[in-house]
Formats: C-alpha cells, sequence, structure tokens
C-alpha cells in the first residue's frame, strides 16, 4: 500500500518521526511502519525489542501533552508498526510545534490551524468565543422565533437557553452572527448564463444577520428556478430544482462553514445545475464516508446548528444529505458532494425529464440492481462490446445519472 495521509513508512528511526506522531494526533490518527522504504520494500530492523523502546523513549520524551499510541513488532521481527490515536487534549507539539500532515508529507501548522487546535483541545468552538461587537440587535432572529408557539418576544433568557449570551462574557461570535448586523463575510450568489462568461445576475448577501442572507439568496434561486404553468383553469408551481433541497443545502453550508476565515460561500447558478461551496473542509473526527451516507451530527458550528433546527431553517441534525438525496430520489441525475480539505461543495442538478435510450437503459437497470460493477462485469452480461459499454458508462458519468469509483483495473460504476 502507498503512503497516503494516514500512512508514512520509515527506512531507519529518526527524530523526523515525531513531526508525524504529533500531525497524527493533532488529526484523525494515522500509522508510522519502521522499516519501510518509500517504495513500500522491507528493509528489515536489527534488534527490533530494542528499536522498539527505543521509540517509546523518543515518544515519551518528545511530545507533549503524553499521546495516545501503541507499538508493535511485525512481519515476523523485520518492522514496527507504531499506531497513534487521535487525541483529546490538543494540540499535540514537538519542539513547541504543532503539526499537521498535507497529502503524504508532515508540515508545520500555521496559526490558524493550532488556534483551532487549542480550541478544540478545550472543546470549544470559534462561535463559542465572546464577539468582538457587543452592540447587537436580533429584529431577524425575533421575528423568525415568534413563528413558533411560546416565544412573544426575544429576552435575555432565550438568549442564554439558545446558547448566544452569557451573564460572564456576554454575546458569542454565534449571537454576532445572527445578529442583525456583523462584519463576517457573508454569501455570493451568480446566474450564469450559456455560459461562464455570461452572467444574468450577481448578489452579495452580507454584514446582515445569516437568516436574511439565506431569505435574500433563496428569494434569487427563485427567480430562476421556481415559475408556474397553466394547465386549463388549474395554476401548477414547477420547481425546476427542489426549493427544500436548495435551503437544505444552504443552511448546511452556514452550520458547516469555518467562520474563522474571511471567505464567502458561494452559490453558482447555471441552467442544467446549482454549486453550492461552503469554506472548510469536514470538521475533525468526521469521515468522508461518514458524511456522506449521512445521519451522523457533527456540526462545526453547534449554536447556530441548534438555532437554525429551532427556527425550522433546517428539519433534524444529522439528515440533510439525506434529506436532500431524498428529494431527488425519482430522478436519474442525482446531487453530487465534493469533499475536499479546504471546502465542501454540493451539486444539485435540475429535475430532467429526458429519457434513455435501450442500451443506456439496459446498463442503468443492471447497475440498479447490484453493488458497484467494473466495466468487464457490465460488458458480460450485455449484448453490446466492451468499446461501446465503456462509452456508454463515461457518458452517464458525464450526465451525473451514475458514479464512478477507484481507478485502473479497480474501477467500477454504481448508481
Amino acid at each position: 500500500m502507498p503512503e497516503n495521509k494516514r500512512l508514512e513508512y520509515k527506512e531507519k528511526i529518526t527524530n523526523t518521526f515525531l513531526k508525524t506522531v504529533s500531525a497524527f494526533s493533532n488529526y484523525d490518527g494515522g500509522k508510522i511502519i519502521f522499516g519501510i522504504r518509500d517504495d513500500g520494500s522491507i528493509s528489515p530492523l536489527s534488534d527490533p525489542e530494542a528499536q522498539k523502546l527505543d521509540i517509546e523513549n523518543r515518544i515519551n520524551d518528545s511530545i507533549s501533552p503524553q499521546p495516545d499510541y501503541s507499538l508493535e513488532i511485525t512481519d515476523n521481527g523485520r518492522t514496527i508498526t507504531l499506531d497513534v490515536k487521535p487525541g483529546h487534549r490538543k494540540p499535540y507539539m514537538y519542539k513547541s510545534k504543532a503539526y499537521k500532515r498535507n497529502d503524504t508529507a508532515t508540515i508545520e501548522a500555521d496559526q490558524l490551524e493550532l488556534t483551532r487546535l487549542i480550541l478544540e483541545g478545550q472543546n470549544i468552538g470559534y462561535e463559542e468565543l465572546p464577539a468582538r461587537n457587543q452592540d447587537l440587535k436580533f429584529s431577524v432572529l425575533e421575528r423568525s422565533l415568534k413563528k413558533k408557539p411560546g416565544i412573544q418576544s426575544l429576552t435575555e433568557d432565550i438568549l442564554k437557553s439558545l446558547g448566544l449570551y452569557s451573564s460572564e462574557n456576554g454575546y458569542n461570535i454565534a449571537a454576532e452572527i445572527l445578529a442583525d448586523e456583523n462584519s463576517f463575510a457573508g454569501i455570493s450568489s451568480v446566474k450564469f448564463g450559456k455560459n461562464i462568461s455570461t452572467i444574468r445576475k450577481r448578489m452579495t448577501a452580507e454584514h446582515s444577520s445569516v437568516i436574511s442572507e439565506i431569505d435574500e439568496v433563496t428569494a434569487m434561486f427563485e427567480t430562476f428556478y421556481i415559475y408556474e404553468e397553466i394547465d386549463g383553469i388549474v395554476r401548477q408551481t414547477k420547481e425546476q430544482i427542489p426549493r427544500e433541497a436548495f435551503r437544505e443545502a444552504l443552511a448546511n453550508a452556514v452550520i458547516h462553514r469555518a467562520w474563522d476565515i474571511p471567505a464567502e460561500i458561494t452559490v453558482f447558478m447555471f441552467d442544467d445545475r446549482i454549486e453550492i461551496t461552503s469554506p472548510g473542509g469536514l470538521v475533525s473526527g468526521l469521515s468522508k464516508d461518514e458524511y456522506l451516507r449521512g445521519g451522523i451530527s457533527i456540526p462545526r458550528n453547534r449554536i447556530l446548528a441548534e438555532v437554525f433546527l429551532r427556527i425550522g431553517l433546517i428539519e433534524k441534525l444529522g439528515t440533510g444529505i439525506l434529506r436532500i438525496k431524498d428529494f431527488y430520489r425519482e430522478n436519474l441525475v442525482k446531487p453530487v458532494f465534493d469533499v475536499m480539505d479546504n471546502s465542501i461543495r454540493v451539486i444539485l442538478p435540475v429535475i430532467s425529464d429526458f429519457s434513455l435510450n435501450e442500451d443506456e437503459k439496459m446498463i442503468y437497470s443492471l447497475l440498479s440492481g447490484s453493488g458497484p460493477l467494473s466495466t468487464g462485469e457490465v460488458a458480460a452480461q450485455v449484448p453490446f462490446g466492451r468499446s461501446k459499454v465503456l462509452s456508454i458508462l463515461r457518458d452517464l458519468v458525464e450526465r451525473n445519472i451514475i458514479s464512478v469509483e477507484g481507478s485502473g483495473r479497480g474501477t467500477k460504476y454504481h448508481i
């Protein structure tokens, strides 16, 4: 197996591995295997018991606080595997510096990352820090809350119960984000024409309550993707993209974004799709697979998530991905969720009524009735050649009707 973000090989034992121990402890854990060359071949260690003790002593003497790890002699005594667990007392420092993984390399964490690690080690979110501006007004939030039974006005006690205010520290950053005016980057929206060189409308919703910003962008969405159709005497509302799917995706972009960087959420509107991109990758402790499966609630901004749930902007914590997928259950073209290190992008396709030709239907039916299939496995079950199968598969991927995973001989296709 080649090196990756959570696996590193070391041919010899030198102090450079301690930087990676810091990185693995600070983030998602990982393994270092000693006695392995960069190409993956074994370079047997001499006296593995003594070298195992040497590794343990170096970690205990050099990393602070003490990381959680285990050591095991492997490959019949030729290698040593160091398994480092994700830590709970971050940041883990080596020579007074914290480290992180950047693909297969270990690099020093910058000041922003170090601040995040310190807060995470104290189980504090950025939004829980005291707001820079304590002169805040909440007419937008109050109107949203008053729509719910039992709330007549936004009192200090309610602000405390929502986690927006404390007697010791006053308003926090979450409160500032929800306030009628704030200094944070907002949501930038662009509606393109036939291509990205043609812009039909551009709008930036910023420096107001994030609730108002969501409403402004939703109104722009409705202008281009919601229309009325008259059939006889009946007037029907048609949604090119499900309204609730859009609001769910936009609200999730807000509660999962990184507010400690001055970057906007972007909403790019095309004739055939909408792309919503939020700054900040996945929150620590949540894997890409767990995010895509849905049902697990680890929002980066916990207070905002609870407020959004209270005012009905989201249905239930942890169900956003599942709900978006459900809105498209009858559509051939499915939403796409791109998870990158520093951003998350959700692509919502326009609801389509196009049909597949007979050959495409045959392949689509095969993939619908089984797990992921390779080109060869599909070709073995259809009455035409491999090259045509590959062409159809690639076209269906391009149209977002099916998905592809793996590469080379391990490439497989699925619905």
